[in-house]
């Protein structure tokens, strides 16, 4: 009697721990924790900068997309609101450290997207400059080339401004912009582009796109006291032997669109973009494209 009280007792104890619904899966050092992770797409490039515009039919206004530490999409009037904020910074940088300020104001609007870019609101980081190993101030981490690289913060945007301008006076490799005319910002921005500032080979002309667009070179003439001569009203310089272009190609002039000169050419604008490998409407003045 005594052994199948003990058997049906070891029964109902197996059937217990079986039915258990609480179950702890460990490893050799313990209780096993579910990990979540992400890996964030590394953001855009800062020296892979791309700009375009484009009409925005629902609102009737332009918008620019400024491709830098972060993408940017953004209205031509928040651009020329970010102008407005900063000219007097750039100007009283030109007078200090002889840098036109058309083109610190045009990397600005570039490399923080006007203002709105993640780096430009979260560290006041304009110009998308790293720490590098001379930086001694606050920093933050942001995916760029690489994940989480440490990237300069600033207290206010001034002194992101007067960084740039020493980033560019102290490095030997930019001397040879300091003996330019201080009002050729076309010499300027192709200057930056050799002297390894960008790697994207068409920085000079997205920056003389934005100087030309906001007319951001009148801030030159202002400082040098000069009279500003509106782009369009500049005689057009003869073009160089190595600049002539090839038969059944077009040079991106100001004020064109993609639809512009496809209609120019008797060509649809997908026909257009299919002759080009272009996946969307940005183009930049002085871009040569292929029209038969």
């Amino acid at each position: 009697m005594f052994r199948k009280i003990l058997a049906f007792a070891l029964i109902g104890l197996l059937v217990s721990c079986g039915t258990s619904n609480s179950r702890i899966r460990t490893t050799k050092s313990g209780v096993a924790k579910t990990k979540t992770s992400s890996k964030k797409k590394p953001a855009s490039k800062t020296t892979t900068t791309r700009t375009s515009t484009a009409s925005n039919p629902g609102s009737g206004r332009t918008t620019e997309t400024l491709e830098s530490t972060s993408k940017t999409v953004v209205y031509s009037d928040m651009v020329k609101a970010y102008v407005l904020e900063y000219k007097d910074i750039a100007k009283d940088n030109m007078r200090r450290h002889g840098i036109p300020a058309s083109i610190t104001l045009a990397q600005g609007i570039l490399e923080s997207g006007a203002g709105k870019g993640t780096l430009c609101v979260n560290a006041n980081n304009h110009f998308g400059i790293k720490c590098h190993t001379d930086w001694k101030g606050d920093t933050v981490h942001h995916d760029d080339d690489a994940e989480q690289e440490c990237f300069r913060k600033y207290e206010r945007a001034a002194e992101s401004y007067n960084d740039h301008s020493l980033f560019l006076t102290t490095r030997g490799r930019y001397a040879s912009l300091f003996k330019l005319d201080k009002d050729d910002y076309e010499a300027w921005a192709r200057g930056l582009r050799a002297a390894g500032y960008a790697t994207d080979p068409k920085y000079p002309e997205k920056l003389i796109g934005l100087i030309e667009r906001y007319e951001l070179a009148s801030y030159d003439a202002e400082v040098l006291n000069k009279a500003y001569v509106k782009p369009e009203s500049k005689p057009a310089a003869p073009a160089k032997a190595d600049e002539v272009l090839a038969a059944g190609s077009y040079r991106v002039a100001q004020g064109d669109t993609l639809y512009s000169i496809s209609k120019k050419h008797n060509l649809s604008v997908e026909e257009l973009m299919r002759l080009n490998g272009l996946s969307n409407n940005a183009i930049s003045i002085g871009q040569v494209l292929k029209v038969k």
